[in-house]
C-alpha cells in the first residue's frame, strides 16, 4: 500500500514539475557592416536606450553621392540621345531612298545607346544601396551595444551594433517528456498565473545539452520587466 502510495505522489510530481527561465527579447539583432569605409558618426550616448526611430552610424558616402549625382546626369543625357536617335531611326524606316543598311547602322546605334542606359540605371541602384548600407537607422529596437566608434575603419563583416526587439517577450524551457506530450493542450502559468502565452516552437527531439529534455520557446504578448527569472508551470 505504501508503494502504491509513493508511486502516485511520484508521479503526481512528475506532471506538475516546474521550469524556471528568464524572460528574453523576442528578438536579438546583430548589424553588421555590409560595406568597407570610414565612420563619421557613432552615437555611444544611445546606448542602454530605446530607440523609435534614429541614425545611429553612418559610414562615409560622399563619394557615392557625388558618383550618384553625375550618373543621374548621364541618365538624362542619354536619354535625350536615345530620344534623338530614335526619331532619326524613324525618319530612316520612312524614306525608301534609304538602304536596309543604313537602316540597320541606325537601329543598332539605338540599340547601342539602350544598353548603355540599362546599364546606367543599374550602377544608380547600386549607389542607392551602398549608400543605404553606409547610413544604419534604428527602428523601434533596444539597443544594448554600439561596437564602433567615430573614425574607425570598418570591412564587411564588422559588428556594429547590437539590439533586441522588446514588442514581445520569450521564455525558453527544457521540459521532460510527459510535459511535453500534448503541450499545446495543457494550461501554461507563469508565477502561478495563468497568462496569454504562445507556444511558439516544440522540438520533437530531445536537446543536445538537456539530454532528456525538449526545448520549447514560449512568446509573452506582454511583459513588464525583462531579463527576470520567472516559474513555469504546465498543467
Amino acid at each position: 500500500m505504501k508503494y502504491i502510495i509513493g508511486l502516485l505522489i511520484l508521479s503526481i510530481s512528475v506532471l506538475a514539475q516546474d521550469y524556471y527561465a528568464k524572460v528574453q527579447a523576442v528578438n536579438e539583432y546583430n548589424i553588421k557592416s555590409s560595406i568597407s569605409g570610414k565612420v563619421t558618426l557613432s552615437k555611444i550616448s544611445k546606448e542602454s536606450t530605446f530607440v523609435k526611430d534614429d541614425l545611429i552610424i553612418k559610414i562615409d558616402d560622399k563619394i557615392n553621392k557625388i558618383e550618384l549625382k553625375q550618373t543621374q546626369n548621364k541618365i538624362k543625357n542619354q536619354k535625350q540621345i536615345l530620344n534623338i536617335q530614335k526619331q532619326t531611326l524613324n525618319s530612316f524606316n520612312k524614306v525608301s531612298s534609304k538602304s536596309k543598311f543604313d537602316k540597320d547602322k541606325q537601329k543598332i546605334v539605338v540599340l547601342s545607346t539602350q544598353i548603355v542606359l540599362n546599364d546606367l540605371q543599374t550602377k544608380i541602384y547600386t549607389l542607392k544601396d551602398i549608400i543605404t548600407n553606409k547610413n544604419i537607422r534604428v527602428k523601434n529596437l533596444y539597443i544594448n551595444k554600439i561596437y564602433v566608434n567615430k573614425d574607425d575603419f570598418v570591412n564587411p563583416g564588422t559588428l556594429l551594433i547590437s539590439a533586441y526587439d522588446l514588442s514581445k517577450g520569450k521564455l525558453i524551457i527544457f521540459v521532460n517528456k510527459n510535459d511535453i506530450k500534448n503541450i499545446k493542450d495543457k494550461t501554461i502559468l507563469i508565477d502561478g498565473k495563468q497568462e496569454d502565452v504562445i507556444i511558439n516552437k516544440v522540438y520533437k527531439t530531445t536537446d543536445e545539452k538537456h539530454l532528456s529534455s525538449y526545448k520549447v520557446e514560449l512568446i509573452l504578448p506582454k511583459v513588464d520587466t525583462f531579463s527576470k527569472l520567472v516559474k513555469v508551470s504546465i498543467k
